[in-house]
């Protein structure tokens, strides 16, 4: 599975800053300055944990996340 597979939550951390995270995979989450920030980094921790996952021949944990309230 790629990146684009995975939902993703954007939210504000006060005062300053962004956190971007895939809620489906443990750990796979980025604080930045802006948004833009913290989606590209965001995916550049995805590319290290799918990494990881497949050295251990695992497959990335399915996406079950549900968007309820947007």
């Amino acid at each position: 599975m790629g990146f684009d597979a995975y939902k993703v939550v954007l939210y504000r951390n006060q005062p300053d800053g962004w956190v971007a995270e895939i809620p489906a995979i443990p750990g796979c989450h980025a604080l930045m300055a802006t948004r833009e920030e913290a989606l590209d980094e965001l995916a550049s921790v995805f590319t290290l944990i799918s990494e990881e996952y497949r050295e251990r021949n695992q497959p990335l944990p399915a996406d079950t996340t549900e968007i309820v309230h947007a």
